[in-house]
């Protein structure tokens, strides 16, 4: 069988619980026919880069797919006509990610917090110099 990721934007007034169905939804339809999903993962509320259909933000969720192409084909249908989802993109891949995505990865270095000293940024000027009498030229 064959190897997908499919990703899909939710709208953002949806709540989580609701964003997480609509990827047990997806799961449904790939393992009725016969496929497997290895991963979900939940990417979160993100800012898109221009407006999609009114939204200014998405819910992201990656799936990993394991399944043959008419399964795919299937699962794009149903996401088609979901009104939830405002975008997907579905890639066949030569092999699956085992460890977390690179979007995951991202939240994880943003989570490490303050990055100490910038060296040359925090105040590390001397003492100012004293400006010369202005009047004195004249």
């Amino acid at each position: 069988m064959a190897l997908y990721e499919h990703v899909f934007l939710a709208r953002q007034d949806l709540a989580q619980a609701q964003v997480d169905a609509l990827a047990e939804t997806a799961t449904k339809i790939v393992e009725d026919m016969d496929g497997k999903v290895t991963k979900v993962e939940t990417w979160g509320l993100r800012s898109l880069a221009y407006k999609i259909a009114k939204n200014r933000k998405a819910h992201y969720v990656m799936l990993n797919i394991d399944a043959p192409a008419g399964v795919v084909a299937e699962l794009e249908r149903q996401t088609q006509i979901n009104e939830d989802i405002i975008r997907y993109m579905t890639v066949k891949v030569d092999e699956l990610e085992t460890g977390p995505s690179v979007m995951m990865r991202k939240q994880e270095r943003s989570d490490r917090g303050d990055r100490g000293s910038r060296g040359g940024r925090d105040g590390d000027r001397g003492p100012r110099r004293e400006r010369e009498d202005a009047n004195a030229g004249e």
